[in-house]
């Protein structure tokens, strides 16, 4: 899957819609409490939406009051990066799908034990597959 970083956009305009287009390619943000992931309790595993990669287990998956799906840590190392978003007046760590590039959302150092992390996630760069 390595290669998906380098499709062009035109390849990523025909798998998304619009709106994810927006959030995955274009570093957009959904409005905070309005995403179908938000207070979704389902047992299983949180995919890119744009590549299908596993990036978090819903047992990961907390409450943080923010307004977006958010996660203590993800399935692994080979599942995100990281760059610094210095858009906004404010300096963030933005997180991205380590296989295809789609943009996810942010971390910040405020999560829960064991980690102190939250991975603050757009429901749109997210898709699900249920625990069978």
């Amino acid at each position: 899957m390595s290669d998906l970083k380098s499709k062009p956009e035109s390849y990523w305009k025909s798998q998304l819609t619009p709106e994810e287009y927006a959030i995955c390619r274009q570093k957009g943000t959904e409005p905070p409490f309005s995403g179908k992931y938000y207070e979704h309790k389902e047992e299983g595993t949180y995919l890119c939406n744009a590549c299908k990669k596993p990036l978090f287990f819903s047992d990961s998956k907390f409450e943080s009051g923010s307004g977006w799906p958010s996660f203590f840590q993800p399935i692994d190392e080979e599942s995100i990066e990281t760059e610094t978003d210095l858009t906004h007046l404010m300096m963030r760590t933005e997180i991205l799908c380590k296989s295809c590039g789609s943009h996810l959302g942010h971390v910040f150092d405020d999560g829960p034990q064991p980690t102190g992390k939250r991975y603050c996630v757009n429901s749109l760069s997210l898709d699900f597959e249920k625990k069978t």
